[in-house]
């Protein structure tokens, strides 16, 4: 009775949000003004709030520009997490357009989409990332290329890099920065989050959709934790293998830092 109630609420919330601010939205993309940003993050954050995401930042973002953020990926709730700290692009692989809902969202909020099994599609789509970077927006990449079960982080494809090399010819000083950041699902209900209850955050490939979304609907109180580490400066002398290497380690630990506890008290 109780779980009916809160995934009944949820989906009035969510609908009266989406309702109010669509209309918004689409005039601020049809005319460019700023609060295009602006909106998707009051949004993330009221629905973190509606779901029960207790988000907790660690370090900051940084103010170098331009921006890439690399993080790990848990979950279709880090893209709430990480919406509700900043004004945020994200690069989304291209089967999320397609999605219901998510895509309609995806494309509201104005993200990147790319098909990497397409390597004739690259260069256009490394472009549009790189043209996001140099006009000042921060952009976030999910290097592992998947979700994973939120106890590790998975290898880093170098080659989606790209578009920090791509952006370097027009970058100020001809530089771009890379800010490692881990998202880490670290407690239910107050308490600390074992391994045996975190696929109530980690949402594997091979689980379906509607029912992990209800499942966590249902728990509610999910405790966050999103740390930042310093920026890694990235220019054209700077070797792109070695810094996904560095990048992923830096994730790691700050995960690795959040899943012990290292952030309490």
């Amino acid at each position: 009775m109780i779980a009916g109630l809160r995934i009944g609420f949820v989906i009035l919330a969510f609908l009266m949000l989406t309702l109010a601010l669509l209309p918004v939205q689409l005039v601020a993309l049809g005319l460019g003004l700023s609060l295009m940003r602006r909106l998707p993050r009051w949004w993330h954050r009221i629905m973190c709030r509606v779901i029960g995401l207790r988000v907790r930042t660690h370090g900051s973002l940084a103010d170098e520009r331009p921006l890439l953020i690399v993080s790990n990926h848990v979950s279709w709730k880090d893209i709430l997490v990480l919406g509700s700290v900043a004004e945020l692009v994200f690069v989304a692989k291209s089967e999320i357009r397609t999605w219901p809902l998510l895509g309609w969202l995806a494309r509201l909020q104005r993200s990147v989409f790319v098909e990497r099994r397409e390597r004739r599609k690259t260069g256009a789509q490394v472009t549009e990332v790189s043209a996001r970077l140099v006009a000042g927006e921060v952009v976030v990449l999910f290097a592992e290329g998947t979700t994973s079960d939120g106890n590790r982080v998975l290898p880093f494809n170098a080659s989606l890099f790209g578009a920090a090399s791509a952006a370097l010819p027009l970058a100020p000083e001809g530089r771009v920065h890379i800010q490692p950041v881990s998202i880490a699902y670290v407690g239910l209900h107050g308490m600390p989050m074992g391994r045996y209850h975190r696929p109530v955050a980690g949402w594997p490939g091979d689980v379906a959709l509607g029912p992990h979304l209800l499942r966590v609907i249902r728990y509610g109180a999910l405790d966050v934790d999103v740390v930042f580490a310093d920026a890694i400066p990235f220019d054209a002398s700077t070797d792109r293998k070695k810094t996904a290497r560095m990048v992923e380690a830096r994730v790691r630990e700050g995960l690795n830092n959040a899943l012990t506890g290292r952030f309490n008290g």
